[in-house]
């Protein structure tokens, strides 16, 4: 395999397939790119044998073939070069020449039939949407996804689509983040996937907020989404998602209506005196007061008084204060709402005038 391709577009692929390579790897091919060469195109190829990516970039064909190239020493080597710099590669089964105007570099090769392959989805259902819709329905939900969780179906997001709406949910047991958009989405029946969670931060990277339109495709065990020029594909997580919709909150008599920024600096500040491990904070609310309370182990403490829109009788609750500060980052609107029916009851958040997205936070004891 021989080729030659500006420093740029070698770079712009090679960025877009090495958040899936990991520094440790069980096979020592996986921490290689496999780069496969035909016609004036040159597809490279990134796995962890759970996501594959891959990313296109125009080259000039000396010599078609593939072969594996150690993908953070190549990325690091081309992210070097200078900008506008020409690079050629002249790849065998165990080395591979890289040259750049006055730079030379040989690198370890691995044979390229040692490459795991993962399988196109050929059967799916297709989904279409533009890129910024699927980012906003991952930006609006990833935060609450679970992290190494003996749950394994809570290490991930939902992925619910509809024939008229399409919805991201996630949970670690503790919150729930939800967010939707309608759509004519073409199934003719709910489909449920969940998606793993180095699939949706990997999916988050790549999208951006652009009205171009983005493929998801649905298939038995695995998801594919194609932009183009980068196309990822994952296996999915089996098991079944919990209910969501019982856990969302209903019927709440208590409603705080507050500016999000204001509310949400108060409770950055309150933060600072909060206990480090159980990050808990104290809301009391009575009349259009709002007072923010937090203390830790060392006899420290925070209060913040402020003026709010409430309906309802008093309440004290406590919450984890991430919780909160994640649901209203995720927020668009100025001002966000509050249910609350009593202290033992989660509380259900989303934004003032606008219902796309739902937050729902466990209580906790204070």
């Amino acid at each position: 395999m021989k080729l030659q391709v500006g420093r740029n577009e070698l770079l712009s692929a090679l960025s877009a397939v090495i958040g899936v390579v990991e520094r440790r790897q069980t096979l020592p091919v996986l921490s290689n790119f496999l780069l496969e060469l035909k016609d004036d195109e040159l597809v490279v190829t990134g796995t962890d044998l759970e996501i594959e990516l891959q990313a296109r970039a125009r080259v000039q064909n000396l010599a078609p073939g593939r072969a594996t190239l150690p993908a953070r020493k190549l990325f690091d080597i081309c992210r070097g070069l200078p900008e506008g710099a020409e690079i050629s590669i002249d790849a065998g089964s165990e080395k591979a020449q890289l040259k750049s105007g006055r730079s030379r570099y040989s690198l370890a090769c691995l044979r390229a039939e040692e490459f795991p392959a993962m399988g196109r989805v050929d059967d799916g259902r297709t989904l279409t949407l533009q890129r910024r819709q699927l980012k906003t329905l991952i930006e609006k939900t990833q935060f609450a996804m679970a992290q190494q969780d003996v749950r394994y179906y809570l290490n991930g997001m939902l992925l619910e689509v509809s024939p008229q709406r399409v919805r991201s949910v996630a949970t670690d047991g503790h919150r729930l983040a939800l967010s939707e958009i309608h759509l004519e989405t073409g199934f003719d029946a709910p489909s449920q996937v969940i998606v793993p969670r180095k699939a949706v931060l990997e999916l988050q990277r790549l999208l951006d907020a652009s009205e171009d339109s983005v493929q998801v495709k649905i298939g038995a065990g695995q998801i594919e989404a194609d932009l183009d020029a980068v196309r990822m594909t994952s296996k999915l997580i089996d098991g079944r998602f919990p209910d969501y919709e019982r856990v969302v909150p209903e019927g709440g008599d208590k409603r705080l209506e507050a500016d999000r920024e204001t509310v949400r600096r108060a409770l950055v500040r309150t933060a600072i005196l909060s206990n480090e491990k159980f990050r808990g904070v104290r809301l009391s609310l009575d009349g259009d007061k709002l007072t923010l309370q937090t203390h830790n182990p060392e006899h420290e403490e925070a209060e913040e008084e402020l003026e709010v829109g409430f309906e309802g009788s008093a309440i004290e609750i406590g919450f984890n204060v991430n919780y909160l500060l994640d649901a209203l980052g995720a927020l668009d609107d100025e001002r966000f709402v509050m249910e609350l029916k009593n202290a033992d009851s989660s509380g259900l958040i989303h934004g003032a005038g606008d219902g796309s997205s739902k937050y729902v936070v466990m209580p906790m004891r204070l």
